[in-house]
C-alpha cells in the first residue's frame, strides 16, 4: 500500500515537467519521471506488513523494487495523478 501526498508545490512541477521535456531519451525520462512523482508525492509504503515513512528508506527501495512492484507504483501515481493533479502528465 502506496500513502501518497495530496498536493505538490509549484516548482516540484516545474521540475517534474522539465523532465519530461528536457532532452532525455524517452524511457529515461519516463524512468526519472516515475522515481520523482515517487519522491516527492509518497509519504510511506506498506509491504508485508512492514511500513517505511524515512524518506532515504523509501527512495532505496524504490530502487530494489521488482518489476511488479514497479507496475503497482506506476499505476498508483498514474491513478493518484488523475485524481488530484489532472492538468500534469503521467509517465
Amino acid at each position: 500500500m502506496l500513502a501518497l501526498r495530496g498536493s505538490i508545490t509549484a516548482g516540484s512541477r516545474r521540475e517534474y515537467d522539465s523532465i519530461l521535456r528536457g532532452g532525455l531519451d524517452r524511457d529515461d525520462a519516463w524512468q526519472r519521471a516515475t522515481e520523482f512523482l515517487f519522491e516527492r508525492l509518497t509519504v510511506s509504503w506498506t509491504i508485508a506488513g512492514l511500513e517505511i515513512t524515512r524518506q532515504t528508506e523509501l527512495l532505496g527501495r524504490y530502487r530494489l523494487a521488482s518489476n511488479d512492484e514497479r507496475q503497482f507504483i506506476r499505476d498508483a501515481l498514474r491513478a493518484h495523478l488523475r485524481e488530484h493533479f489532472p492538468e500534469m502528465e503521467a509517465p
